[in-house]
């Protein structure tokens, strides 16, 4: 039925299950360097509300880095708690938040052996991502996710981010694939399923026990081909 499966990461192959409590533990820190302490709920509320605001500014950007809409973040976060940044604050929090975000991503535990039985059946598989580089590259050396993929795209590196059209057609080209022969695996309705969908690929939205995915803004319009809870869910689904 299928010749390829592209994969988001983030809340695809890894899971975010410990990224929210390092991120708080880095905005208390952040917090204490610029001489101000806060209470953890305060900083919560704040960080929530500036991820509202800055996903909402970033929606309809076509590129951006990453490092820079989480930089973004945690500035309005800051504003919010009143607290003063300096230059000095901003680039260690920059370097500690890329080491939390690696961090923090931890491989799902069904992943390595989803992987290489659909390895085993000649699909091309790949990673598509909305990520930097210096994230991305790590991640799936560190993993051993390279000994599975045909290849693995940045956003970074084309310059593009999901949903809109060009990374999704990078990656096809790259794969010698047409769309209808491929699969999009990804946990965001709104960047995986819609981006997909929209160049003709068939979609499958994973769920993860009731987490939303990062970075929403309410725009998500598609519907996706399939409804899966684990990678393990895909075997059966790509033999039918």
């Amino acid at each position: 039925m299928f010749k390829g499966i592209f994969f988001d990461l983030g809340g695809t192959l890894v899971s975010y299950q410990h990224l929210s409590q390092i991120q708080m533990q880095l905005l208390l820190e952040a917090a204490t360097q610029a001489g101000c302490g806060q209470d953890p709920q305060a900083v919560k509320t704040a960080y929530a509300l500036a991820v509202q605001d800055i996903t909402e500014r970033y929606a309809t950007a076509h590129y951006y880095l990453h490092s820079e809409y989480f930089m973004d973040v945690f500035l309005r976060c800051c504003e919010l708690l009143h607290t003063r940044v300096t230059p000095a604050v901003k680039q260690w929090y920059q370097q500690a938040n890329l080491r939390g975000l690696r961090d923090g991503l931890t491989l799902k535990p069904d992943c390595h052996a989803t992987l290489a039985k659909l390895k085993a059946r000649g699909l091309y598989l790949s990673i598509v991502s909305n990520i930097d580089d210096d994230m991305l590259d790590p991640i799936v050396t560190r993993d051993g996710l390279h000994r599975y993929l045909d290849h693995w795209t940045s956003s970074q590196s084309v310059q593009s981010c999901k949903p809109h059209r060009r990374i999704f057609e990078l990656c096809l080209a790259k794969a010698g694939l047409a769309a209808h022969e491929v699969l999009f695996v990804g946990d965001s309705p709104e960047h995986d399923i819609d981006g997909a969908a929209w160049v003709g690929m068939k979609t499958a939205l994973i769920l993860n026990a009731g987490a939303l995915p990062p970075l929403q803004s309410g725009r998500a319009r598609m519907t996706p081909d399939y409804v899966i809870h684990s990678l393990t869910d895909l075997l059966a689904l790509v033999s039918a």
